[in-house]
């Protein structure tokens, strides 16, 4: 690979960032060191600490989580008391047993903390059976697979168009510049939104998933609440407009026509728009930026890949494991319920930790913590989750991931990542906000 080595100019500097005051006394602060699990008191540690997530930090507790304590309780945290299962056969199984593990948000929903009482956003993956399924096959026909089918030459067409743009031998923001400019645009067909303002939606997404980022949310909770309420209104027009004429296969048209779903409450609508803008746009926008960086942190794999463009399909189940672009899944125990020798109670809040579990040696034949593009398990990876809530639009999120690199190695020789990129400081939603690089075109 290139030398990484390579002068930045000012336009693509590191991002300045709000020093934000800390959730709990106990968390880190900014850049301080990031201590060992054997340093800390680990039956008090709290893995959410945003500081972790920022600095990538998080792999060494979960290892002593895994290996120590793979059913783990924190008592404190600034979102309750809560469970870490940690390994990945436990997190299969809890993530298949929606009889004793609820995802509704009358219990809290599928993140971790008590929701805002005055603003609860019911959605479809966070609700019981039969509601689940009712609403998520209403919305279904989006994203199969004729629709795969339809929307695979406009993928590739708007892929070719960005790639010919970039500058080449000149640095910019991969992440701004191109994973979030493909994956806005997929989305505002998705919901035959006005491709103008599509950057309103990967907007609204942060802004969803980030109530306590000052970077994001200076003006906090109130802040928060105002700009999604401006989504919703925005939302409720277009719900509206669809309704009234006939019925396409863009999400809005099948949520305003639905049987289960046509006449849903405002928030019922606010929250499944949110659920499918951040499931749209999250896995896709951070494994595209995963791909360039891990394929930098291991030449030997890209070198592999340029050798056997072949390979990128399965590259790109690679990615999402070692990615694992949501962290984290929580769900309630409707009972007592007893894992490995564990007690989780009638109403404890459960997090099922993808990003643990994708890096679980006792599943993983070879090395978890490299990209191994060709690994014989990759599609075993549990980033989409397990049973009735998988993601419903994972095949979409690879197929954009597939068209990406297939025309990045027609066109480039090395996508080079000049810097540590910046990441979100944040333990869901687990990404990236800058990574400049620069373009080495095919000789």
């Amino acid at each position: 690979m290139a030398d990484t080595a390579t002068k930045i100019p000012h336009n693509v500097e590191r991002p300045k960032t709000t020093g934000r005051e800390k959730l709990m006394e106990f968390h880190l602060d900014r850049d301080a060191p990031i201590p060992s699990p054997e340093d800390v008191d680990m039956k008090t540690f709290d893995i959410l600490d945003p500081e972790l997530w920022r600095r990538d930090a998080h792999w060494d507790f979960f290892k002593w989580m895994r290996d120590n304590d793979p059913v783990h309780y924190t008592p404190d945290s600034f979102a309750g008391p809560y469970w870490s299962v940690t390994l990945y056969d436990d997190v299969r199984d809890v993530d298949i047993d929606h009889k004793r593990f609820s995802s509704s948000w009358e219990y809290g929903g599928i993140t971790l903390g008590a929701p805002f009482d005055d603003f609860e956003l019911p959605m479809f993956i966070a609700m019981d059976e039969p509601r689940h399924s009712e609403q998520r096959k209403t919305v279904q026909p989006a994203v199969a697979p004729n629709m795969l089918k339809e929307f695979e030459p406009l993928i590739r067409s708007r892929t070719q168009g960005l790639l010919d743009s970039l500058p080449v031998n000149e640095p910019f923001d991969w992440v701004d510049t191109v994973s979030i400019e493909l994956t806005t645009m997929m989305l505002a067909t998705l919901f035959d939104f006005p491709f103008e303002d599509r950057r309103k939606l990967t907007h609204w997404s942060d802004v969803a998933t980030n109530p306590h980022n000052p970077d994001i949310c200076p003006g906090g909770l109130d802040q928060w609440k105002q700009e999604l309420m401006e989504c919703l209104t925005t939302f409720m027009g277009i719900y509206q407009d669809r309704q009234s004429k006939p019925v396409k296969n863009d999400l809005m048209s099948l949520l305003a026509h639905g049987e289960k779903t046509k006449n849903m409450t405002p928030m019922e609508l606010l929250g499944n728009v949110i659920l499918l803008i951040v499931g749209g746009n999250d896995t896709t926008r951070n494994s595209m930026t995963a791909s360039v960086h891990a394929l930098n942190k291991w030449p030997d794999q890209f070198e592999k890949l340029k050798a056997d463009p072949s390979l990128i399909p399965n590259m790109v189940s690679e990615v999402i494991r070692w990615q694992t672009p949501l962290a984290y899944m929580r769900r309630t125990a409707l009972e007592d319920v007893e894992i490995r020798g564990k007690t989780i109670k009638k109403g404890e809040q459960v997090a099922m930790w993808y990003v643990s579990a994708n890096r679980d040696g006792r599943f993983w034949d070879e090395d978890p913590y490299r990209l191994v593009i060709d690994r014989k398990q990759a599609r075993n990876h549990i980033a989409f989750g397990f049973g009735i809530h998988r993601c419903v639009g994972n095949r979409l999120a690879e197929l954009q991931l597939r068209i990406l690199w297939e025309e990045l190695l027609e066109r480039f020789e090395h996508v080079e990542v000049l810097e540590e990129p910046e990441r979100n400081a944040h333990s869901f939603v687990k990404g990236y906000t800058w990574m400049p690089v620069i373009l080495h075109p095919k000789k």
